[in-house]
């Protein structure tokens, strides 16, 4: 009889494997969603105080397993509400599985909301210094990499104004340009790559395959099938939090859009 094997054997084998990036073992995402409609704080805090909200269990992801290798990119696929955005934030550390374990190593960038985290009322050039030092890059590190951030992101005369000036572009570009130019070891995307306008998006498709042929590696949310057939390797097609299959990229995207087509059709056999 074959045991599995106990977390602290995963960590060791994790640990001991230098080409593996990701380890995922059965990991399972519930969320606690309230039975009734609450329409204002005070009658929530009530509710909540007197333990009269009764909650149903809402499982967003069950018992996941993938591992990711250096250098071999992966798509998370599959429709609106799978569990491919909480399963990214679960890999970034963003929030806990309920259960199950996600090991990761080297510097894993998330770009998952272009801004998040950053403080609005700073600078442009503050939050510069602010992302790196979250990102675990010293003051000194970020000031030698200050000078390509703004330039990538050619925001350079509004770079000592408050972020709150900045209209959301703006922002997006600061945060892709400082996201790209930490030299990851595996980043992390969801539905973000489109950024700004034409020849921005264009420099930023270029940056992301500069990227991938300097060893970057890749886990990728985006309903672009060109987008993920050109950056990813490997897919998994996600279907009510489950792995439905997982496997080389086309193979895995050719399933998805043949599930969807068979949608549509059986959508219009009743309208």
């Amino acid at each position: 009889m074959r045991f599995a094997p106990s977390p602290a054997e995963i960590l060791h084998d994790f640990r001991a494997d230098e080409n593996l990036l990701v380890d995922a073992r059965g990991v399972c995402m519930n969320f606690k969603m309230p039975t009734e409609r609450i329409d204002n704080l005070k009658e929530y805090a009530i509710k909540f105080l007197k333990r009269k909200i009764k909650y149903k269990k809402f499982e967003v992801l069950k018992d996941v397993d993938f591992r990711v290798p250096r250098g071999e990119s992966l798509a998370l696929i599959g429709r609106n509400g799978a569990g491919k955005s909480t399963l990214l934030k679960i890999i970034s550390g963003i929030i806990r599985p309920t259960s199950g374990i996600v090991l990761t190593k080297g510097n894993v960038v998330p770009l998952l909301k272009l801004g998040a985290g950053f403080d609005y009322n700073a600078s442009g050039k503050e939050n510069i210094f602010l992302n790196g030092a979250m990102m675990g890059f010293s003051h000194r590190e970020m000031q030698q990499k200050y000078d390509s951030i703004v330039e990538f992101s050619e925001l350079a005369e509004f770079i000592n104004a408050p972020l709150k000036t900045y209209s959301s572009g703006m922002v997006s570009r600061l945060g892709f340009a400082i996201a790209v130019d930490v030299n990851p070891d595996l980043m992390l995307v969801d539905e973000v790559l489109g950024v700004g306008d034409i020849p921005f998006r264009k420099k930023c498709a270029d940056k992301i395959e500069e990227l991938k042929k300097t060893g970057t590696t890749f886990i990728v949310v985006s309903h672009s099938m060109s987008q993920i057939m050109t950056l990813c390797q490997k897919g998994i097609y996600l279907e009510n939090g489950m792995i439905k299959m997982q496997g080389d990229i086309k193979t895995v995207a050719n399933a998805y859009l043949a599930d969807c087509k068979a949608l549509e059709e059986a959508a219009a056999k009743k309208s």
